[in-house]
């Protein structure tokens, strides 16, 4: 259910933004422009004059699902899986990097402080807290 509220909320933006930039996982703003670089026609055929609120234009593409195209079921996919990565790199990050916050930030107060110090520490932090900082889209 949070995928598709994520979705939902990212449809939603989508249509009223345009902007371009790669990463490894996407932010907000990236989903939205690539969703409406790539479904904005479909999105407009099939879900016209739809409330954009409540998860109504991802229930109409689900329910549309044969009329839509291969592009957007393609993008649609892979940003669901970007967006629900970088959640959970989010999620799991304090757990993910404890180690390297006694060992490198100890000491530190305060969440954006300690992220910070292992950003500065990067070349000394483990690879799984770095890939979990990228992930979540803090580097």
């Amino acid at each position: 259910m949070r995928i598709r509220n994520t979705f939902a909320a990212v449809v939603l933006v989508a249509l009223s933004s345009a902007a371009n930039a790669n990463a490894q996982t996407l932010s907000y703003a990236d989903a939205v422009t690539k969703l409406a670089q790539d479904c904005g026609s479909d999105i407009k055929k099939l879900c016209a004059g739809l409330n954009l609120g409540n998860g109504r234009i991802a229930d109409c593409l689900e329910k549309n699902s044969p009329k839509v195209s291969a592009i957007c079921k393609g993008t649609l996919s892979s940003v669901v899986a970007s967006i629900s990565q970088r959640e959970q790199a989010q999620t799991a990050y304090e757990k993910v990097c404890k180690h390297d916050m006694s060992q490198r930030c100890s000491g530190v107060k305060g969440d954006g402080y300690v992220l910070a110090c292992l950003i500065k520490a990067e070349k000394h932090v483990g690879k799984e807290c770095n890939q979990a900082i990228t992930d979540a889209g803090w580097r």
